[in-house]
């Protein structure tokens, strides 16, 4: 079977058990699943009972599918996502973002984790991505085309769509959540990176890096899904005074600013246009 009769397989598995239309879908990012509890649930699903889905391994990602209603649209948020370092494949990777598409959805919202290389953005702080710097070893689009989703070379000078971008500035302004804008570089993991290496994505131009989202983003990009995404900053990555990465630290961080990223989150969906 090959990765667009999967995908079918997938879709036809979710339309024959109910999921009807999306207006947008929701990828979600390490200690970020808060959201769904503001969503209307219509149905779940666990990965493991959709065929031909991975299943997260992170433990800290709940591996579930909502689909339902917020703000008066209809979601599907994916409560969990799969990174490269955990062994998947690209294609794996990305399968959320192609199967929402070909749900109907008409938006991308994305939610990561991400360690601050600007000094403005200290922990908490919440970072909408105007652009990235990709740094994985492969693209989600390598390999034969899928010209039935996109075309063999898809653009990339907009990547993070600008009026969605735009409304979630101006959804923060009303709520009083304060957002910032940067570049964030995307990098395999799951190692965290050396003081030099820090200085060098600084050196290169990004505001913050982790370990996912670019992958998505590209295959949005590939399929002319409009996306935005959003990094809560769970760590500092300055080098001159680098502390050793705490796990336990990071998901607190990302829990205490969650009510935020949730307020902004549902004010946006809540406002947009579809």
């Amino acid at each position: 079977m090959d990765i667009q009769e999967e995908l079918q397989t997938s879709v036809g598995y979710l339309r024959e058990r109910g999921v009807g239309e999306v207006d947008i879908a929701i990828v979600l990012g390490t200690g970020l699943g808060g959201l769904v509890s503001e969503i209307e649930e219509l149905m779940s699903f666990n990965y493991s009972q959709i065929p031909n889905i991975p299943v997260a391994t992170v433990e800290f990602h709940f591996g579930k599918l909502i689909y339902g209603k917020l703000g008066g649209k209809r979601v599907l948020a994916w409560q969990g996502r799969f990174h490269y370092y955990e062994g998947y494949t690209m294609e794996q990777v990305v399968k959320p973002v192609r199967i929402s598409k070909l749900l109907g959805a008409k938006a991308l919202l994305i939610s990561n984790a991400a360690g601050s290389l600007n000094p403005d953005m200290k922990k908490g702080a919440l970072m909408c991505i105007e652009d990235h710097i990709n740094l994985f070893p492969e693209s989600p689009l390598r390999g034969r085309n899928m010209d039935d989703l996109g075309g063999r070379f898809p653009d990339m000078c907009e990547p993070y769509d600008v009026e969605l971008g735009s409304a979630l500035f101006r959804v923060a302004r009303e709520l009083d959540v304060s957002l910032y804008t940067g570049v964030y570089a995307g990098v395999p993991g799951p190692q965290l990176e050396t003081r030099a290496e820090y200085r060098y994505l600084r050196t290169i131009g990004a505001d913050a890096v982790g370990m996912s989202t670019v992958p998505e983003v590209i295959a949005a990009a590939h399929i002319n899904m409009p996306c935005a995404a959003v990094s809560v900053i769970t760590d500092e990555c300055n080098p001159e005074h680098l502390a050793p990465f705490d796990i336990d630290e990071v998901l607190a961080i990302a829990k205490k600013s969650e009510p935020s990223l949730t307020r902004l989150f549902k004010g946006f969906i809540d406002r947009l246009p579809i």
